[in-house]
């Protein structure tokens, strides 16, 4: 199983287990009462072949280099008196996910630390005496580290899990969302679409002999087509999208992060506009606030919003470096275009003394009076 820990971490444990592995090589030839050298040394070669079998091994073959460890560790306590080992030994022990397999090494890494702890005491090992008290303090690393390594894992493998099934039920969302759409835009396009096809063929076969009622099956076309176009901009108004009031708090927040003094005209005037337009309005915004941030070098924005009789417009400005600014593809320009053209809108920017951008939306047009006296007639 893989290391969870970031890379400064993982450096940071490397560092420490050698250090752990390399203080006994100098004990063996300088510590007091010593047994020999190099069975010393083949024993800690052999933990640290053991433990680099437990950090890369599949699940059973770490039980096998697990309980290596566990030996070899209790070896090196009673000979030479180093209980050290027992750092290392504890976090692979914790790395174990089968519990049954935890409890069984856990316990008897136990056992064989305190029996190492009870035989050097009483045979009054003179190394072993004079480091007493981090031999306490390595038992309570012992008792604790590996129920740590153990329930951090365990709780690292539940994020994912969590993360998964987050995923899934994203993608669920998703398909569901896409079926609504689809049912709604067959239910809202499929009559009216069969209606136009079926008095265009009736208008091209009227056409020659009774022009007025061809005229009249025409004008009848365009009235669906019309009524078409706005249930489908209600279906899309429908789909939940952010107000312009919600946006205008965001922005205050981004603003105010980037030390950039913010202004507000009239943020009021665009509540009677549809949810459709508040949305457009509210990501285009976004772009323009975006823009400031980045690329302006600004230090006052301004947002200013009118709600005309045929229109309404909606203004961003800045003191910043103006024509230096980067407008292109590249910071939402397009973006925006293809938003307002969904409404019939405009994007004006203006980057002579800072940055103006300018946005512009038409009120819905009513439809002519005149084709619903030819559609009652």
């Amino acid at each position: 199983m893989p290391d969870p820990l970031s890379e400064s971490h993982k450096r940071l444990l490397l560092g420490l287990w050698l250090l752990l592995y390399l203080i006994p090589y100098y004990l063996l030839f300088h510590g007091p009462g010593r047994p020999p050298a190099a069975a010393g040394a083949a024993l800690l070669l052999l933990f640290l072949a053991a433990a680099l079998g437990s950090a890369l091994s599949g699940r059973r073959a770490a039980y096998f280099w697990t309980f290596v460890q566990i030996l070899i560790s209790g070896v090196v306590s009673v000979a030479y008196g180093y209980v050290y080992l027992s750092f290392g030994v504890s976090y692979f022990i914790g790395r174990i996910r089968r519990r049954r397999a935890f409890s069984v090494l856990y316990t008897l890494h136990l056992l064989l630390f305190f029996g190492a702890v009870n035989y050097c005491t009483l045979t009054q090992h003179a190394f072993f005496l004079a480091q007493f008290p981090f031999v306490i303090l390595t038992l309570i690393g012992a008792i604790l580290i590996p129920f740590n390594t153990y329930f951090r894992y365990k709780r690292i493998e539940l994020q994912k899990l969590l993360v998964e099934a987050n995923r899934r039920i994203a993608e669920l969302v998703i398909q569901e969302e896409r079926q609504r759409i689809s049912r709604d835009l067959h239910d809202t396009l499929g009559q009216k679409l069969s209606l136009i096809g079926l008095k265009s063929e009736l208008a091209d076969k009227l056409i020659e002999n009774k022009p007025a009622k061809a005229q009249l099956e025409i004008r009848e076309v365009q009235t669906v087509a019309r009524s078409t176009l706005k249930e489908v901009q209600e279906l899309v108004s429908k789909m939940r999208g952010t107000t312009v009031r919600e946006e205008v708090a965001h922005v205050r927040r981004i603003l105010g992060a980037a030390e950039i003094e913010f202004q507000c005209e009239d943020e009021a005037c665009l509540s009677e506009v549809s949810p459709l337009i508040q949305n457009v309005l509210s990501m285009c915004i976004k772009e323009a606030v975006t823009n400031v941030v980045k690329h302006s070098g600004a230090s006052r924005c301004r947002l200013r919003m009118e709600h005309r009789s045929a229109e309404t417009v909606v203004t961003v400005e800045d003191n910043g470096g103006g024509g230096r600014q980067p407008w292109g593809q590249g910071n939402g320009l397009i973006g925006m275009k293809e938003r307002l053209d969904f409404v019939n809108g405009k994007v004006e920017i203006d980057t002579g003394r800072g940055t103006t951008v300018r946005m512009t939306v038409p009120h819905i047009i009513k439809q002519d009076p005149h084709v619903f006296k030819h559609q009652k007639g």
